[in-house]
């Protein structure tokens, strides 16, 4: 039965913890246990076999030394292998619990297996409700769970294709630090494989190695030996300035609140594109490395069609770069000496996102930089893992296939939508995280009226997203239909998605078309509202995109009758 015992943390705790004993096992000095050491604002989480030599250890550490009580957590079935994954566990919860700072780098934190693993689980849960009741801890599991906070956390566990591409990312920068302008990294993967995290633990890491530059072989996790933490600190010195960069305006909101809760992580190290621009404008210092998340989001000009010129043309000129020929990725290049950026070509959903050729060409071609390449394929968000993924795309790319169901997903195709947003708004109450979102296929009345409907379905009217900033989170979004720009690199528990009749499908000819008619993104279908084969595209992939955003489940409401009948052939029809 687990046993959680506190001691002051001071020059005394090393002696009393050693005599610490438990159904005649010496917990304090041969017992593998998981160790909380904190104060009223920081804290820190450890696992080892030896807790009074580990405590002795942290004394001698300048920012351990400012804790003021340890707290050792044992049980009589815990070895290696399970304070391994508590360890991991308490870290990453306790990182988004809000209610302390936390001291740990993130280096190490991966998933594994281990026997009987699926058993530890619930004891994993009792350990925080114990926690809980005492204040260490102030929220459940699944508050926090549900926050941005815990989703784009820098202590996420890290699996192993992840550790994978980790690895060779480092050693790439490494080999690659004396060349004249860097390196750029491209890391493809599809929506749900974890390119956010990988992205946002890679900040960290260098920030943690950054801001700690001065003691850095004296850290603990130096002295621990975590590979990739010891591997950048000895082989990739200099990175000092580092940005993470969002085209999405409502993913940087995100980011900004996820980056002000996290030790050496800072509000401006979140930028956009045009904030890049600008920073190196006003300080003559290139970033030694961006990390670019959603880079299939980035611009370019030749395609035209762009929201706002003056915002686009400012930064060229700020570069003394033409502006004709110029993208978003050039000035990321401009920019920094070193890039990682992570692209999914089939999120690329307004005509002026950089096709998939025109990236690696700029790259390539018109910076001859060094170009490395590599993908995550394990699915992460969706317990439907790649085969839902698949099937969704078959299905909405009018690709034969045979109907399947999904014994850990929930996918339910609805003839009623009120009915599907009034079963979301259930998931939602149940889960927390549940979301109603469509495509752009109504025009935005409430922008301008706050008074008006602007999606009308039979006799059910709904509203558009009030606000573009962190929509998912905001207090009335349950009650709203969010757009693909609100939702674009998010994860949800549940979606409800609404597909107009922006595509249609024809019955004469057997396949799925679109109705320009129907779209309303003006920037989405600017350029292309004649060639109906590029806006089909971008209808398919928003769409997608939108299906791809439950962790649990995807309900769907089809608008236009051909279409949902189309779709009953392979979903399950409520």
């Amino acid at each position: 039965m687990i046993d959680i015992k506190r001691f002051d943390f001071n020059d005394d705790a090393p002696d009393k913890i050693a005599v610490y004993r438990r159904n005649e096992n010496s917990i304090g000095e041969n017992w593998p246990i998981v160790y909380i050491i904190n104060n009223d604002e920081e804290a820190y989480v450890g696992e080892t076999l030896n807790a009074s030599v580990r405590a002795r250890q942290h004394l001698l550490n300048g920012e351990r030394r400012k804790l003021t009580e340890i707290r050792i957590l044992s049980d009589d079935t815990f070895n290696k292998s399970v304070i391994i994954d508590l360890e991991s566990y308490l870290i990453k919860h306790i990182a988004s619990d809000g209610k302390y700072v936390l001291q740990n780098g993130n280096n190490g934190i991966q998933d594994h297996n281990y026997y009987n693993k699926a058993m530890y689980a619930g004891t994993f849960r009792d350990i925080w409700s114990k926690l809980k009741s005492q204040g260490v801890v102030q929220q459940s599991i699944e508050e926090i769970e549900n926050s941005e906070l815990f989703k784009y956390s820098p202590y996420k566990s890290l699996g192993r294709e992840q550790m994978l591409a980790e690895m060779e990312i480092l050693e790439v920068l490494s080999k690659y630090k004396q060349y004249p302008g860097g390196s750029s990294i491209v890391v493809r993967g599809s929506a749900g494989t974890g390119k956010t995290i990988l992205g946002v633990y890679l900040v960290k890491l260098f920030a943690d190695i950054n801001a700690d530059s001065k003691n850095i072989f004296e850290t603990d996790e130096y002295i621990d030996g975590s590979s990739e933490f010891v591997f950048a600190a000895e082989n990739i010195q200099g990175i000092e300035k580092i940005g993470i960069v969002v085209p999405q305006e409502s993913l940087k909101s995100t980011l900004k609140d996820v980056f002000s809760k996290v030790k050496n992580l800072e509000e401006k190290m979140v930028l956009t594109p045009y904030d890049v621009v600008k920073d190196y404008r006003d300080t003559g210092k290139k970033f030694d490395l961006l990390v670019v998340d959603e880079a299939h989001r980035l611009k370019c000009r030749w395609h035209g069609h762009l929201s706002n010129y003056g915002n686009f043309d400012g930064p060229c000129e700020w570069l003394g770069i033409d502006k004709t020929i110029s993208s978003e990725l050039d000035w990321i290049l401009q920019c920094s000496e070193n890039q990682i950026m992570f692209r999914d070509e089939l999120q690329t959903v307004r005509p002026c996102d950089l096709y998939a050729d025109e990236f690696t060409r700029t790259i390539e071609e018109k910076y001859r930089r060094p170009y490395i390449e590599l993908a995550l394929n394990v699915q992460w968000r969706c317990r439907g893992g790649n085969e839902y993924i698949d099937y969704i795309r078959n299905l909405i790319s009018h690709i034969p296939q045979q109907k399947r169901l999904f014994q850990d997903y929930d996918v339910k195709l609805y003839n009623d939508c009120d009915e599907m947003i009034e079963a979301i708004k259930k998931k939602d109450s149940e889960f927390g995280l549940c979301r109603n979102v469509a495509g752009y296929a109504w025009p935005w009345k409430s922008k301008s009226d706050k008074t008006e409907y602007d999606i009308i379905i039979g006799s059910y009217k709904y509203r558009w997203n009030s606000t573009a900033k962190n929509w998912i989170n905001s207090s009335n979004a349950i009650n709203e239909i969010g757009c693909i720009h609100t939702v674009q690199g998010y994860d949800l528990n549940y979606a409800g998605v609404i597909i107009g009749e922006d595509i249609k499908y024809d019955k004469e000819a057997g396949t799925i078309i679109a109705d320009k008619d129907c779209y309303f993104d003006k920037q989405g279908k600017s350029g292309v509202a004649n060639n109906h084969e590029a806006l089909l595209e971008y209808l398919k992939n928003i769409y997608l995109t939108l299906m791809t955003r439950g962790i649990r489940g995807t309900y769907i409401y089809v608008c236009d009758d051909a279409l949902r009948e189309y779709f009953a052939e392979y979903c399950e029809v409520v």
